[in-house]
């Protein structure tokens, strides 16, 4: 079982850039597909990014397509979310989680099995 720590959230102005971090500890990263979500007040949780258990294939929301880049570090056994021309509607708390079917990358939040418990990012226009 992985624990999951997120930290890096914050408030920024749009245009701006953050780079959102997910700590894991008890078991390595490599053991699962990564994935970063977010969820806006009054609405759903949806998927942002995911990224494959040896990081060479990645999986982006449409609207954050060329924006936003996750990454891993497997010596920090850290997942990475960069964020960069960030906008109002980005505002959100976002969450990392971990699934443990490694063999596809999905943007179904029930399909993930551990989850961090959140950093706020809030973007002003």
């Amino acid at each position: 079982q992985v624990r999951l720590v997120e930290s890096g959230g914050g408030l920024v102005q749009a245009g701006g850039s953050l780079r959102l971090s997910c700590a894991a500890s008890g078991r390595s990263i490599s053991s699962y597909t990564m994935g970063w979500f977010r969820q806006a007040p009054g609405k759903e949780r949806e998927f942002v990014a995911a990224i494959n258990w040896s990081g060479d294939r990645t999986f982006y929301a449409d609207s954050v397509k060329g924006r936003f880049t996750i990454s891993m570090d497997y010596a920090k056994n850290t997942v990475y979310l960069q964020m960069n021309s960030l906008k109002p509607m980005d505002t959100a708390i976002y969450y990392c989680a971990a699934d443990e079917d490694i063999a596809t990358l999905r943007d179904n939040s029930h399909e993930y099995d551990y989850w961090g418990q959140g950093t706020q990012v809030t973007v002003s226009s």
